[in-house]
């Protein structure tokens, strides 16, 4: 994020700049050549191993080419360039991508769906879940400000009372399924859901009249949780690794990092995730990365895991050096293109990071930030957080699908496009003047009060809610439930929300509540709201 990137900004009177909120005044480390002696110290050693049989070699699987797929220019105004191999010569090194990921425009090969993604990470933890479209009103009576919802869902006190005896009717039978659920259920969370005249009443309150004295303390929890330069230095000296390792190889194949790493909302120590795209319609994807764990073991690197049979085949790894874990997956650039967006959505105003921050710290702090427990991810409430503050009267963020497209790319028949020259929209939240703790306390209050789980779904991707019968997301299928509805930016046929089922849906509003009454109540919200639930 630029060092102009909120400047001379004031919210509610408090004199917002980079180096404040974005914790830029950390100071800088070089990169040590010392690093990759030390990580080379015993590569010949591994690699005479190799040789003599105890590691074993995999060849170049059949039908393997390094030759680049021409791609024509997209007619959408897109970024001018015709094929991923030309605009890489001109792009940044992969460990520039920390600051700015995302594939060029245009097409791509045999990308994996955010479906297949979040199947394949529950499976990996050892769980399976069990668990013109039609626009409704764009949400300003439910978001906008602290009014009231004029009509009231009576449906809500079905839903509860519906879930309430669902988990009676399949208490027995369940005991049976996931240890995830044995281990959820043993706890006593979810008991305590307010019913709809209680909501009803609750979403009439206004905000507390001292909410501004908090901007401060969160500004400081948001500026504690971000990563120091020193990691991303570290971060750097990996990728620099992995990117000659890989060339080395693979001289046409290409690196393109994903996930919190490089969509600007990662925490200290996240892991790594990176994509390796590779433009030959007949490769095998597990014979590449059984080749890829061979290399990695034989450059010194731990842990060196293939996982191929899982849906989306990755390889694990963890650099001795630094530290950091990092997970290569095969041609899943349309996980690269939703890191790309979320980045520029970050970029139009400091607010969004400083709530998506909260928000998962919150949630990983009070245990519902799991997908394999069936919670949501930190993706999902990324996408809930952009959403919010699109609907903010006056909007803190635009919706950039709904825009001029600047940016266009298909991904396995999958439309990907979006206004992506978002330095000109960093004036566009000017008009708004919350502060971060009246946001944290509107963002509570919604998901605690005013949302409709039984009618509604949230959509970055129109800037509005939609309606689950519209998406004909109103049963349950297979394990989906769609209990919370998050659609994705760009598979939208994929609810992020689908693994939360019948006892994690009281779990979640039960914390959301909790938060609204400690943001609305608690002489002290920026540190009760983080205290860590402990099970009983």
């Amino acid at each position: 994020m630029g060092d102009d990137f909120g400047k001379h900004r004031r919210l509610n009177g408090f004199q917002m700049n980079s180096n404040a909120i974005n914790g830029n005044g950390r100071g800088n480390s070089c990169m040590s050549s010392a690093y990759e002696q030390e990580r080379n110290s015993n590569s010949d050693a591994r690699r005479k191993l190799g040789q003599s049989g105890i590691y074993r070699a995999v060849a170049p699987p059949p039908g393997f080419s390094t030759k680049i797929m021409n791609v024509g220019t997209a007619d959408h105004n897109a970024t001018t360039g015709n094929n991923f191999g030309d605009l890489h010569k001109k792009s940044s090194r992969l460990s520039n991508q920390l600051d700015s990921p995302g594939p060029p425009p245009g097409g791509s090969p045999q990308s994996v769906s955010a479906f297949d993604t979040e199947e394949s990470m529950l499976k990996l933890r050892g769980e399976d879940g069990d668990s013109a479209k039609e626009l409704r009103h764009g949400g300003q009576d439910k978001i906008s400000g602290d009014g009231v919802r004029n009509e009231l869902d009576d449906k809500e006190d079905q839903l509860v009372g519906s879930l309430q005896l669902e988990v009676e009717v399949d208490e027995k039978n369940d005991k049976k399924k996931h240890h995830r659920d044995k281990d959820y259920r043993s706890d006593n969370r979810g008991q305590w859901i307010l019913g709809q005249r209680m909501r009803n009443l609750k979403r009439q309150t206004p905000c507390r009249s001292d909410i501004d004295r908090f901007h401060g303390p969160f500004l400081e929890v948001f500026e504690s949780l971000m990563p120091s330069e020193e990691e991303k230095v570290k971060q750097k000296q990996l990728l620099t690794v992995l990117e000659k390792l890989v060339t080395k190889e693979w001289p046409d194949a290409r690196l393109y990092l994903y996930g919190s790493c490089a969509n600007s909302f990662g925490f200290p120590k996240s892991d790594i995730d990176v994509c390796l795209l590779i433009e030959d319609g007949n490769i095998d994807k597990r014979e590449i990365l059984l080749k890829l764990a061979d290399m990695l073991q034989l450059d010194n690197l731990q842990n060196v895991q293939a996982l191929v049979h899982a849906r989306v085949p990755i390889v694990k790894l963890m650099d001795p050096i630094t530290g950091i874990s990092c997970d290569i997956c095969v041609n899943n650039l349309l996980a690269v293109v939703n890191t790309k967006l979320l980045r520029d959505y970050a970029q139009i105003d400091v607010r969004l990071r400083q709530l998506a921050f909260i928000v998962k710290h919150w949630a990983k702090s009070r245990g519902v930030n799991e997908t394999f427990q069936g919670t949501l991810s930190s993706y999902a409430y990324v996408l809930m957080c952009i959403h919010f503050l699109q609907q903010r009267r006056p909007a803190v963020l635009p919706c950039l699908q709904r825009m001029r497209a600047t940016y266009f790319a298909t991904l396995e028949n999958v439309e990907c496009s979006y206004f992506d020259q978002v330095e000109k929209l960093r004036n566009f939240g000017a008009r708004n003047g919350e502060g971060v703790a009246h946001l944290v306390w509107a963002f509570f209050h919604y998901w605690a009060y005013c949302h409709d789980y039984t009618n509604d779904v949230i959509s970055v991707r129109t800037g509005s809610t939609l309606s689950k019968r519209a998406k004909d997301w109103t049963r349950r299928v297979g394990n989906d439930r769609h209990l919370i509805c998050i659609e994705d930016p760009f598979e939208v046929s994929h609810d992020l929300g689908r693994v939360v089922d019948k006892y994690s849906i009281r779990v979640l509003r039960e914390e959301f509540e909790r938060a609204a009454e400690i943001m609305q109540n608690d002489p002290n919200p920026f540190l009760t709201l983080f205290e860590p639930y402990i099970p009983n």
